[in-house]
């Protein structure tokens, strides 16, 4: 390494220390106890609620309404469960895995397990080729750089309209996440307090299901789970996808430095309390990447000082509104996706043939 190239990187490092410093002195890190019990016990009740108007309500179709709501109340307590993992509800670390495993287990019917290995893969390299696992290629592509053939026939029309196609598809990722949660709870890799995950879910799963097809007939049935899974899986993706999607690629060699990982790679969206509301505080995820065990009700606090900072360094800070996000997103893709019909070729030299 040369010495200007040192002196780089030494700056750089410096940049997040300089900031580190700075948050560390507005006492933004420091818990709030009050906030996260009354959001819990107010979600507690509502979830109550919702499942005595479950009970009288009785067969009626009435009860895709319940569907509809519930779907938005486990989304929020995902939201709640996503922030006992990053521990920003308690110092110690015992007690947020234990509030994580109750509200994203028991509560949600989720493997907190499945969820904290492929989450803490994204924010070490968030957008970085063959380590982030949300850019990884399955059914969409997000990038071409593992793809060994063109995709043609079917697959090949889908990932040509597969940005259009993102949001219906949606539709099956709440299905998606249980399923995985549960194939790694009760596979053979590693799992932190397996017996307690596996005891939850099955609790949760197996007394949602019972009481569902015991109060429904089977059709009624079938038709509220798939809208309460449809609409928690389309909800659970509308938030998290504008965050990285569209956002620069990191190669797989690429070396950057944490300030400039995490800011790069993430994009905010604007919004009142409102958003802050319907997206569980992750509309900051520039913040969010950088001071992940920050409390959510600080995070509007330290955006502008980030702001700021990274426009005082020069460093690109990306903010747009939920709409232009998803436009971003599906223009990406449909890209990435014209690509994959052949890898080698320039979707934009493609376009104007």
């Amino acid at each position: 390494m040369t010495v200007q190239a040192a002196g780089v990187r030494e700056q750089y490092v410096s940049d997040f220390t300089a900031l580190n410093r700075m948050v560390q002195e507005t006492g933004l890190m420091r818990r709030r106890y009050g906030y996260y019990w009354t959001r819990f016990l107010v979600l507690t009740a509502l979830l109550a609620l919702t499942v005595v108007a479950f009970v009288r309500l009785g067969p009626s179709w009435w009860q895709l309404v319940t569907a509809v709501v519930l779907a938005f109340l486990l989304g929020q307590v995902m939201f709640l469960g996503h922030d006992a993992a990053h521990r920003q509800i308690f110092e110690s670390r015992r007690w947020n895995d234990w509030a994580s495993l109750v509200i994203a287990n028991l509560y949600a019917g989720m493997s907190y397990g499945w969820w904290q290995s492929k989450h803490s893969r994204h924010h070490a390299k968030p957008n970085q080729i063959g380590a982030d696992p949300d850019i990884g290629t399955g059914v969409l592509v997000f990038h071409t750089e593992d793809l060994t053939e063109p995709r043609s026939g079917l697959k090949g029309w889908f990932a040509q309209r597969q940005g259009w196609l993102f949001f219906p598809l949606l539709l099956l990722e709440g299905l998606n996440l249980h399923i995985s949660g549960i194939k790694t709870i009760f596979g053979r890799g590693p799992v932190k307090r397996r017996p307690v995950e596996i005891a939850f879910v099955t609790l949760r799963l197996g007394g949602y299901l019972a009481l569902v097809f015991w109060l429904l007939p089977v059709g009624m049935a079938f038709a509220f789970l798939g809208v309460q899974m449809g609409l928690f899986g389309l909800y659970m993706g509308a938030v998290f996808a504008p965050n990285h999607k569209g956002m620069p690629l990191v190669p797989r060699d690429g070396k950057v430095d944490f300030l400039r990982r995490q800011v790069l790679m993430s994009r905010n969206v604007r919004g009142g309390r409102l958003t802050d509301l319907f997206m569980g505080g992750l509309n900051y995820q520039v913040e969010h990447h950088l001071f992940p065990s920050m409390p959510r009700p600080h995070l509007r606090k330290l955006q502008p000082m980030v702001r700021q900072f990274c426009a005082e360094r020069e460093i690109p800070y990306t903010e747009t509104t939920l709409l232009e996000s998803y436009g971003i997103v599906v223009r990406h893709l449909n890209k990435v996706g014209l690509a994959a019909r052949d890898p080698f070729r320039c979707p934009l030299a493609e376009q104007l043939r």
